[in-house]
């Protein structure tokens, strides 16, 4: 059954049941510990958990401009809570001695039950404790509350479900990642559009594949994984339904300084049927992003599965067309 958090005062904690129950304080169980920051609100590097460390590499935009990758598929969400190793036996006995000296139940059964099973101590493995993806706790974590921590021998025969893998680091990775945005040229320029022109389209610069590693080394657990983003087509919307055609869509072509597009001599160009009049259209460009990912620091190594979703970046910009009685080509 899934779990989400029971905000509160003090430290947040789980609440048992339905997913979407936020449970009061006699649901409370013992306190998560505090994450890291998730570092794919903010930009494509920094720390997740508490020891996986996100490291991008530059988004190759001519116009700086960036955003988080937003997933083509709507149904696809990053991991919420994993596993990641965190103590030693001994570690992990003054951990527990330490943060629930005093507690209440249940934390005190809790307690009690790591201490019955002697923290493994003189087992060879670390105790892995349950991190999230944000610092919110508003989103359903599937590990049950009397688990926060779970014992990994140095040889398992199987792993938890929940526990950092690889793939649980690519998620991660592509969640983090920043794309650029649509470096496009409209001609003629976005103030200056004509009815019944073609408007021509152009995407030129330093634009190439971008790529996001994810790893940890802590402890003696080292594991990596690496979403490579490539931009494979350009889609352009007029922003009104008086156009014809009112989308066009465009492959990229792979140049010596990155991937462009221009579509001069394309056989779709956006032409606008009617003035803006006093306003503006709202034109839209969103380049599509191939993902894939490999199961190490290296952005060439081999591809894996399963496949990640096909990433987007969009601009948008106002328009203005105007109506001119002839227009000399």
């Amino acid at each position: 059954m899934g779990l989400i958090l029971a905000l509160g005062a003090g430290s947040p904690a789980f609440a048992g049941g339905d997913p979407t129950y936020g449970g009061g304080e006699g649901d409370v169980q013992p306190a998560p510990p505090s994450s890291g920051s998730d570092s794919g609100g903010n930009s494509g590097s920094g720390t997740i958990g508490a020891h996986i460390q996100v490291r991008q590499s530059k988004t190759g935009s001519s116009s700086g401009s960036t955003s988080k990758v937003t997933s083509a598929n709507a149904n696809w969400k990053p991991p919420v809570c994993w596993y990641e190793p965190m103590y030693t036996p001994e570690e992990y006995e003054e951990f527990i001695k330490s943060a629930y000296k005093g507690a209440q139940e249940p934390a005190a059964s809790y307690a009690k039950k790591r201490e019955e099973e002697d923290y493994h101590k003189g087992d060879k493995g670390l105790w892995w404790q349950v991190q999230f993806r944000n610092d919110a706790y508003n989103e359903a974590c599937p590990v049950t509350p009397d688990n926060w921590e779970i014992w990994v021998p140095q040889a398992r025969p199987k792993q938890d479900p929940h526990q950092l893998t690889p793939q649980t680091l690519s998620e991660l990775a592509y969640n983090s990642t920043k794309l650029p945005a649509p470096p496009v040229e409209l001609s003629p320029k976005g103030d200056q559009l004509v009815v019944n022109l073609g408007t021509r389209v152009k995407l030129d610069g330093d634009f190439d594949r971008v790529w996001t590693t994810a790893s940890i080394n802590y402890k003696g657990v080292q594991m990596a994984a690496t979403t490579v983003a490539t931009p494979v087509a350009l889609r352009i919307d007029a922003g009104t339904a008086d156009a014809d055609p009112q989308t066009c869509t465009y492959d990229l072509v792979k140049g010596d300084k990155g991937y462009t597009v221009d579509s001069k001599d394309a056989g779709c160009n956006v032409t606008y049927l009617r003035s803006s009049g006093s306003g503006t259209y709202p034109f839209k460009a969103a380049i599509t992003w191939q993902v894939t990912w490999t199961d190490s620091a290296d952005p060439d190594g081999p591809a894996q599965q399963p496949g990640l979703p096909d990433g987007l970046s969009t601009f948008e910009q106002d328009v203005t067309v105007h109506e001119i009685q002839s227009v000399n080509r």
